[in-house]
């Protein structure tokens, strides 16, 4: 899946729920606009990570479905950033070398009323495509990554770009502006494209962690 189809399948999807909430339980039917801060992170025993900051920003829709439940579309676009531990090749500077990943993904989420309109709890999966771990500053890209001999920063760049998330969390507020925190897990692995480069590790596994804190606006 591509980004043209990511952005087609997302509005095909907001159109059906639109249809749908009007169409079957017309109690309401918000779309809205949503951004915030992710704190992303990989989960792995390959690489010696720090957990960075990022942002997020989209556009979501929230329609009623059957008794206290909704269900939740979005469109977001996302900047995570990462660090990744690395030294010179004489081993006198050791850093934390900032990588950023950009895309967009979709999310597809049922939601649960705990009192309608102000607070929920949220959970489903999310289907991203992102581009390459970009290093941000380029010279790190000859530093050693730790723990091995011969992976440079710059070698680790190709990661999947197509990746599933599930996430689960809380959305609190007033009718047309809540506050939203979620939690990301990533189940599909997003370093397995680095297996195919003939690095000295032929095995990386890795899987995204993301904490998501936003304000959404409800129309």
């Amino acid at each position: 899946m591509n980004f043209k189809q990511l952005i087609f399948v997302s509005f095909c999807l907001l159109f059906f729920q639109q249809t749908f909430s009007q169409r079957n339980y017309n109690d309401y039917n918000f779309l809205g606009i949503q951004g915030g801060i992710t704190l992303f992170d990989i989960q792995t025993d390959d690489l010696v990570t720090q957990q960075q900051t990022g942002f997020t920003a989209g556009f979501t829709t929230r329609g009623a479905f059957r008794n206290d439940f909704d269900l939740i579309y979005g469109l977001n676009f996302q900047s995570s950033s990462v660090g990744v531990e690395g030294s010179n090749f004489l081993g006198t500077d050791t850093q934390n070398i900032s990588y950023t990943i950009q895309g967009a993904q979709i999310n597809f989420l049922g939601s649960y009323n705990i009192v309608v309109k102000h607070l929920s709890v949220e959970f489903g999966p999310i289907f991203d495509v992102n581009g390459k771990m970009k290093l941000d500053n380029d010279k790190y890209e000859d530093y050693i990554l730790s723990g091995y001999s011969t992976i440079t920063a710059k070698d680790i760049q190709e990661i999947s770009r197509f990746n599933v998330r599930l996430a689960g969390g809380l959305t609190a507020g007033l009718e047309h502006f809540r506050i939203s925190a979620q939690y990301q897990y990533g189940v599909t692995n997003m370093l397995s494209k680095l297996n195919d480069r003939g690095l000295e590790n032929k095995d990386f596994k890795g899987n995204s962690s993301t904490i998501v804190v936003m304000g959404v606006i409800y129309f």
